[in-house]
């Protein structure tokens, strides 16, 4: 069961759509029914699932909607694309306790986790209604949180940064055997899956 759809309560479903695809976010569909039904579908960059709003869709109130999340490889540059696309975004912050965070403004910490470590950092901006979204930069998943014969990388900038990696990986890896590796194409497929998945790591 794959998430497909999140249906996010909005008062002006033009304005909405101005925001959202402003965001540079795929307008995917646009339906009325000329009797006061409409539905607009849009998907932020590489997700899997997309985005509903429109007239007649769901009975929660505009902008109830909260804690919405957006996964990042790089929070500080999605920040400058969401100042760049015109929303509001918080400075990133971490959480006080370390582990996901707390609801609302609760025991935010100035700045990214130490290390920036996967998983610890975020930022949060809301939609013209005032329906709130957070994203988290995650670098490294944890085991088991991606199956490995599913890898994929949602944009070219995700897929350059873990070639950098695996790359900065193979430099150590020839370092310790003291030859140059033939067969690198295949070391950085395999430690670019295992690194998504979670799995441990070639050497």
């Amino acid at each position: 069961m794959k998430l497909e759809v999140v249906v996010v309560p909005v008062s002006d479903t033009g304005r909405a759509k101005e925001f959202y695809t402003g965001l540079g976010w795929r307008l995917d569909a646009e339906f009325a029914d000329g009797h006061g039904f409409q539905v607009v579908q849009v998907t932020p960059p590489g997700s899997p699932a997309s985005v509903i709003f429109g007239t007649g869709v769901t009975e929660q109130e505009p902008g109830t909607a909260r804690g919405l999340h957006l996964v990042v490889s790089d929070i500080d540059a999605a920040r400058d694309e969401l100042k760049r696309g015109g929303a509001d975004p918080s400075e990133v912050f971490h959480d006080a306790g370390g582990v996901f965070h707390h609801g609302g403004t609760d025991a935010r910490m100035p700045g990214p986790a130490p290390d920036h470590g996967s998983y610890g950092s975020f930022l949060s901006f809301s939609d013209p209604d005032g329906n709130g979204w957070l994203l988290q930069e995650v670098t490294t998943r944890l085991p088991g949180r991606v199956d490995p014969s599913t890898t994929v990388f949602a944009t070219t900038a995700d897929l350059a940064a873990a070639l950098r990696r695996a790359a900065a990986a193979h430099g150590e890896h020839e370092k310790r055997t003291g030859a140059a590796d033939p067969d690198w194409p295949d070391w950085y497929a395999d430690y670019m899956v295992k690194e998504q998945s979670g799995a441990e790591l070639p050497l």
